[in-house]
Parts: structure tokens; C-alpha cells; sequence
């Protein structure tokens, strides 16, 4: 996969939407930025994460609507689609404490992450280690490709040797898949990744006076947006804990930092979705273009593309059609759009 991880999808009349935009220019005006009706303080992050419950924050910016229900996330599990796995054979079974012992410090190979489970010899699930659990077997997996490409030989030889000295400390025996095998199969994955990776984003931008930080974050705010954990980031979250955003808002990190966030001009800021991190249940494309309308009337802004081309309700159509192919292509190959593969792949 390449760095800038996008898939260029076509808008009606050419108008095409790059994946990843750089974040917009900002620049100070003389009569200075509009600011919000009240001022708002400095607050702290709000963008879920692993640790965090979206919806269920006292300072929900939605006003007037209930947190949204929250979906428990699945732990992430081996899949043979898009691991390399090695089965670890035991003679008999082991104490969850011995193996917590000897697992390796990191989970990373290289670049891939990688994971070990083990059989509980008395529920017959696969799961991390435990205490207080006895496991009859296990089985290691490397990730075959992310959005930093493809699993490499000196990746791979990596996971081998932490599997290897896993397995002797716990008295297992370590069946690797060949590695002209597992790099094969990691080039044609991550090919096909790389092909069917999309970022959606448009521009909102100033049709005459700039916007301060906290005029975008109130504006922002009325349609569910909260501050995310990077400086001119806004998110709005998923209902699923700890699953990515649907939309994210983003301007110049630096206007963001300014000593007086309130009077730093903003001109431009960026409306997008990860296309395969996404959830289509979660209608992120709806989302998409309803904030995109909704702000650019609330902000005074236009809707432009990359080259400041404006975007019309038929462009969003266009895009739409081309969205619902790649959506078809990725669940066709078991890599639906917001799956747990699909998350893992384009991470």
C-alpha cells in the first residue's frame, strides 16, 4: 500500500475527490474571524477511544438528543484471511499465569502487528491468556498488510523468532507457514487493499470572513461533532465503543495551539470518512454530505474538492454510485467495509 493510502473516486462533471487532504491554509484578516456567539474555553479531548464511551458524556454537543446506544466492540481475533497463523502444539495443557510469563513484550513485527491465543482447555474458546484459565493449545498470527504495505521477509522472520522462543518457554511446538508462501500471499493482499482504499473529503471553505477555532467548534458542535485527541480535530463519533469516527473535521492544527485560538483566522476546513473503517450501517455518506450542506449554510462556506472546483448535490450522487461499488468489491473478498478485517487491513 502506498503512504497516501487513497483511492480517487470519480464526481460528475470531473470533479474528483482525492482520499487524504492537507490541511487547509489559514490566514488573518483585518477585521478579524467571526467568533462564536459565546465564547467557548479551551476544553479537553473528547474523541472516543479503547478507554472512552462515546455518547454517554455530560457534554454531548447534540442538543437535545439522547446519547446514542452503544454497541460493545469485538476483541480483535486471528483471521486466516488476513494473518499468517502458526499452531502451537502442546502435550499437555498450561497454567493461563506461565504463559502471561513468557508472552512476548511487544505484539508487533516490524511494522504488523501480531497476535497469540490460546485454546481454554474448559469452555473450548479461543482467547487472549488468562489467569486463572488452562490452555490446550495455541496459535500465533502476524498481520499480512496494512496501510504501511505489505508483511516483508524481515517481518516475517521477526515473528518467527519471538513464536519460536514463545513456544520452547511453554513447551510448545511451532509450525510456521513458508515464508515465500506468506510474503505472496501478503503482496497480493495488500495489492488488492491498495486498489480499494478510499478516503472521501470535500472542503468547506470561506466565502468571505474568516472563522475563529471557536466559531467552527459551535457550528460544529450543533451537529454532534466533539473535540477529538489531535489539535484541529473535530469527530463525530460512532455508536460502536471504540470503533473509529464517522466524519471527521479538521483545519490547521496551529490556528487550533494559538495563544488566542479565538482570534486565529480560519478559512478552510476538511469534511471526510475512512471509507473501509467505516460501517455503511453507520451511513457515513449520508452524514457526509448532510454536514457538508449544513455547515457550508451555517458557516457561510462553499463546498469545493481539492482544486476548489464546487461540489453540486449531483456530484455527491456520482459518488454515491462509485461508493456503493467499492462497498460490493470489499464485501465480496470478505473485507466488508467496517468488519473487523476490514479495520485491521486499513489500519
Amino acid at each position: 500500500m502506498t503512504s497516501s493510502l487513497t483511492v480517487a473516486l470519480a464526481a460528475l462533471g470531473g470533479v474528483v475527490l482525492a482520499g487524504v487532504v492537507a490541511h487547509g491554509a489559514w490566514q488573518a484578516r483585518k477585521a478579524g474571524p467571526r467568533r462564536a456567539a459565546v465564547a467557548l474555553p479551551r476544553s479537553e479531548p473528547h474523541e472516543p477511544t479503547l478507554e472512552t464511551v462515546p455518547g454517554t458524556s455530560s457534554e454531548s454537543p447534540a442538543a437535545g438528543l439522547e446519547p446514542p446506544r452503544v454497541a460493545k466492540r469485538a476483541v480483535a481475533r486471528l483471521d486466516a484471511l488476513i494473518d499468517a497463523i502458526a499452531p502451537l502444539a502442546l502435550e499437555a495443557p498450561v497454567s493461563g499465569e506461565m504463559v502471561l510469563m513468557h508472552l512476548p513484550p511487544t505484539r508487533r513485527a516490524g511494522s504488523k502487528p501480531f497476535i497469540i491465543e490460546g485454546l481454554n482447555a474448559e469452555n473450548g474458546e479461543w482467547e487472549a491468556a488468562a489467569p486463572g484459565q488452562r490452555y490446550s493449545e495455541f496459535q500465533a498470527g502476524v498481520q499480512l498488510a496494512n496501510r504501511t504495505g505489505a508483511l516483508n521477509e524481515i517481518e516475517y522472520s521477526e515473528f518467527v523468532q519471538k513464536v519460536e522462543t514463545f513456544a520452547e518457554a511453554i513447551g510448545a511446538r511451532a509450525d510456521v507457514p513458508d515464508m515465500l508462501d506468506v510474503v505472496a500471499r501478503a503482496r497480493e493482499l495488500d495489492a488488492f487493499a491498495g486498489e480499494h482504499d478510499a478516503q472521501l473529503a470535500v472542503h468547506l471553505q470561506a466565502r468571505s470572513a474568516a472563522w475563529s477555532v471557536g466559531y467552527i467548534q459551535q457550528h460544529a458542535a450543533r451537529h454532534g461533532f466533539v473535540p477529538g485527541v489531535v489539535p484541529g480535530r473535530l469527530v463525530l463519533p460512532s455508536t460502536e465503543e471504540g470503533a473509529p469516527p464517522v466524519l471527521t473535521l479538521t483545519f490547521d492544527s496551529q490556528a487550533a495551539l494559538a495563544d488566542d485560538p479565538h482570534r486565529a483566522a480560519v478559512r478552510d476546513v476538511t469534511l471526510s470518512f475512512d471509507v473501509p473503517q467505516t460501517d455503511p450501517k453507520a451511513e457515513p455518506f449520508v452524514a457526509w454530505q448532510a454536514s457538508a450542506q449544513a455547515l457550508s449554510l451555517g458557516m457561510d462556506a462553499g463546498i469545493v474538492d481539492d482544486n476548489a472546483r464546487a461540489l453540486s448535490p449531483e456530484g455527491f450522487a456520482a459518488i454515491g454510485k462509485e461508493l456503493e461499488q467499492l462497498y460490493r468489491t470489499l464485501e465480496s473478498r470478505d473485507l466488508a467495509a467496517g468488519s473487523a478485517a476490514a479495520r485491521r487491513l486499513f489500519s
